[in-house]
């Protein structure tokens, strides 16, 4: 077996320790080990910029918040100090945009035709709930039947698993618009951060820069929940 120490200095992202770690079994150190590499400083420039926007501006109320990189197919966690909390691949909406359908909320997944299959661009308030087959999930749009929920097989032949632990991120394109997470980083990261109350999810565009989607939507903040 390959050594933490070994993973932690290698040229393997925080993320992807994460998921090697979860391939061996040692849940319970999963946190720890996330905690104690420079998650932030390996993330991608946009993710590092979004967030000392956040820093700069308190735009998430002291609220713990999560961005979701939909280019390198990765999500980190904040806390309500705006201190990184960790990292993970994710699995995302099958198409390539920033949008959803006006109605997709309401339809049938079987309905949702395979270029409305996209994980919207935003600033989402977020909250932990039930969906309707009574699974927690972290909802991001309700509106739009959007969440971030543990990894759940739709299809064997879709591979969820095997893409989301990939090297890559070209492969995780897949959901129809929901973001799917390792259920030990969903109980053990995600899950904590937001028991108790709200927080925020600033999905980062793909079609577009983060700042034409997110400064605009500033003086939209002052409205979450506290």
């Amino acid at each position: 077996m390959v050594s933490l120490a070994l993973f932690m200095t290698s040229r393997w992202p925080c993320w992807w320790l994460y998921a090697c770690m979860g391939l061996t079994g040692a849940a319970a150190s999963h946190a720890d080990a996330l905690r104690t590499s420079s998650g932030l400083a390996q993330a991608s420039a946009p993710v590092q910029q979004i967030h000392q926007w956040v820093v700069d501006t308190g735009d998430h109320h002291a609220l713990p918040f999560l961005v979701v990189d939909k280019v390198h197919a990765t999500v980190h966690v904040f806390n309500e100090h705006a201190n990184w909390v960790g990292s993970a691949p994710a699995l995302l909406g099958a198409a390539l945009g920033d949008a959803s359908a006006a109605d997709i909320g309401d339809r049938a997944l079987r309905k949702i035709r395979p270029f409305e299959k996209t994980t919207p661009a935003g600033r989402f308030e977020a909250a932990l709930d039930y969906n309707l087959a009574g699974d927690l999930v972290l909802w991001v749009d309700y509106a739009s039947a959007v969440s971030l929920h543990p990894l759940r097989s739709v299809s064997a032949k879709e591979h969820r698993y095997e893409r989301l632990i990939s090297l890559t991120p070209l492969d995780n394109r897949i959901s129809y618009g929901c973001i799917n997470v390792l259920p030990a980083f969903f109980d053990e990261i995600v899950k904590p951060q937001f028991a108790h109350r709200p927080g925020v999810v600033y999905v980062l565009p793909e079609t577009r820069s983060w700042k034409s989607v997110f400064l605009k939507s500033t003086s939209q903040s002052s409205e979450i929940v506290k």
